[in-house]
């Protein structure tokens, strides 16, 4: 959230040779398809136009297969959308490795930036976050869909929160420093960059961006 350099979506990173892991699956008549590319491309589709404007047509069209080799191998399409975007979050690199690797806080939050402007201006993926896209276009019907997405991004946040009250414990950041404030300032600057990559933002706009939400670190 997949992800060209290190690529978040919030939050994101994806890793497009990456795939979810694949549900055990009943005895029977075997694939006749490849499982993962097929995955790989509804996470595409899903990515460019949001869940609920992703039809099952389109689906099939995309993934090369029937809507019965659809519901045999991964089932509903709200269980296809959430195998995809485990797809798009995962992968050597991503939001959670960039936290925990990163040797202070501040730079945890630089480098969920970087990833994002990489991630949502790449040359082969669509523009923007599949996270914040198809959150925004998901109606009522699709309220657990929703719930879901925001259960993922609220997790990194609370990640990179602990993290900057580890640097606060340990005298690395202010004791008076907003650990809340600061990592949902970095969600929110994630989110906004994923709209304006949509509208068509340049990767140097979205750098620029980044560098002064940086700024609220510098102190």
């Amino acid at each position: 959230m997949r992800l060209s350099t290190a690529t978040v979506n919030v939050y994101i990173v994806i890793d497009m040779k990456a795939s979810a892991p694949t549900p055990v699956r009943k005895i029977g008549r075997p694939l006749s398809f490849d499982r993962d590319a097929a995955l790989a491309q509804a996470m595409l589709l899903f990515w460019k136009h949001g869940y609920e404007a992703t039809s099952l047509s389109d689906l099939t069209s995309a993934m090369g297969v029937n809507a019965p080799s659809i519901y045999a191998a991964f089932g509903d399409k709200k269980r296809l959308f959430l195998e995809a975007v485990r797809l798009y979050i995962s992968g050597p690199v991503n939001a959670d490795t960039i936290i925990d690797d990163a040797p202070t806080a501040q730079q945890a939050a630089a480098g969920l930036l970087d990833a994002s402007v990489a991630g949502f201006t790449g040359r082969d993926t669509p523009k923007g976050c599949l996270l914040a896209s198809s959150a925004i276009s998901c109606s009522a019907a699709a309220a657990d869909v929703q719930a879901e997405l925001g259960s993922i991004r609220r997790k990194i946040e609370a990640r990179l929160k602990d993290k900057i009250l580890r640097d606060i414990k340990i005298g690395a950041m202010a004791s008076d420093a907003n650990a809340g404030a600061l990592a949902g300032h970095v969600m929110a600057v994630i989110q906004g960059m994923s709209t304006l990559a949509r509208d068509g933002a340049s990767r140097e706009k979205l750098r620029q961006i980044a560098a002064t939400a940086m700024l609220a670190w510098a102190r």
